[in-house]
């Protein structure tokens, strides 16, 4: 990504967001307490962190493909408005059968910074055919 964003961090060190490898699309966002996540239950974990994107932008807050394979973690609601200033928290869901017990400075999603545009949106009587139409979940039998 060419543009720098501008980060107003509440924590320092190991929690300001961080890419493993140089061309990951996803930073690391790390928790900045411990927290438990009840078996079949949830959690919203603190990051400690506040942002601000570049205008026109989103981050998006994805699973770590580690911990949904190794612990059935996963995340939900992660979508980050640029105009938005608050502290970055994470919603972990344990689809587990055991609570899971997350770390200060523990890896638990990642946030993805993409470009975003604005559409119009107005009411139409029909829309344009396509090949596929209305064909949805399973529409191609595979």
């Amino acid at each position: 990504m060419n543009e720098t964003l501008k980060k107003k961090c509440r924590t320092t060190g190991p929690f300001v967001p961080s890419y493993s490898h140089p061309d990951d699309a996803g930073a690391d966002l790390k928790a900045s307490e411990p927290t438990i996540i009840p078996a079949q239950g949830k959690a919203l974990v603190s990051t400690g962190l506040c942002m601000e994107l570049p205008e026109g932008h989103v981050g998006l807050i994805w699973p770590r493909s580690g911990l949904a394979v190794k612990h059935s973690i996963d995340c939900g609601a992660g979508v980050i408005d640029a105009n938005y200033r608050g502290e970055i928290k994470v919603l972990l869901f344990n689809h587990s059968n055991e609570n899971f017990t997350i770390k200060r400075g523990d890896r638990i999603a990642q946030l993805l910074v993409q470009k975003v545009e604005s559409i119009n949106f107005f009411a139409v009587d029909n829309l344009d055919k396509t090949d596929r139409n209305e064909g949805g979940f399973g529409s191609t039998g595979k």
